[in-house]
């Protein structure tokens, strides 16, 4: 596989931060409670995790490895109060919906997890395609969740109302672990099926039994005992 295209899946599916790393997880609890919301919160990160991955790869080899996290928050931050400059001259509403979770944004794990373990050792185009993967695989995850908490708390679509029948549970906290917590087992089943359907073709190219999703394909128990 083309090492851009595996890039771009690992973000995307394969190390989804959301329903596979579980990161960010205040942003995805509290804004959630509509799809707009959440759309508005991933781009934002996305924004931020493809500028910030480009100049910290940039830097690598200028940033001393012993200053190297407090290097990263300052260009995470720089990126972060560029974007709530722009979204508050551009876009007000959502920059008033979003709150302190822009900010806080700064902090976020998925964009220092990034920059420490992807951009800080890989050229730009690489550094960039991965923020932008794994940003839009953060979207992606708020937008479901803040879709399905939407239809039934409140009983709308991207802020169109579709029917008065509601159920406020989904619009509290507990809500929102419960919205997560199924979103992350269907996401874990789908997931590993799929990797064992993977696995099986595999073995059976190579004629020999898979074991399961959790073992190495085209090799049994047997021949590792």
């Amino acid at each position: 596989m083309n090492k851009y295209v595996k890039t771009a899946v690992d973000g995307l599916i394969t190390n989804n931060a959301t329903f596979k790393l579980v990161l960010g997880t205040c942003a995805t609890l509290a804004l959630t409670t509509s799809a707009i919301n959440g759309v508005g919160m991933g781009l934002s990160v996305t924004a931020v995790l493809l500028l910030s991955n480009v100049v910290i790869s940039l830097l690598r080899k200028v940033i001393p490895n012993t200053v190297r996290i407090p290097a990263f928050i300052v260009i995470i931050a720089t990126m972060v109060t560029i974007l709530r400059m722009a979204l508050d001259k551009f876009l007000p509403d959502l920059y008033d919906s979003m709150g302190v979770f822009l900010p806080l944004i700064v902090v976020n794990c998925i964009i220092l997890g990034r920059a420490e373990a992807f951009a800080s050792k890989q050229p730009v185009l690489d550094s960039a395609i991965d923020g932008v993967a794994t940003g839009l695989g953060f979207t992606a995850a708020l937008t479901i969740m803040g879709v399905i908490r939407e239809l039934l708390g409140s009983g709308s679509f991207f802020g169109i109302q579709l029917w008065d029948f509601k159920i406020g549970f989904f619009t509290s906290s507990a809500g929102a672990f419960f919205v997560y917590g199924m979103c992350i087992a269907l996401f874990t089943l789908i997931s590993n099926r799929v990797e064992y359907a993977h696995r099986a073709r595999k073995a059976r190219e190579l004629r020999v039994p898979a074991e399961g999703p959790l073992d190495a394909p085209g090799i049994s128990a047997k021949e590792e005992a």
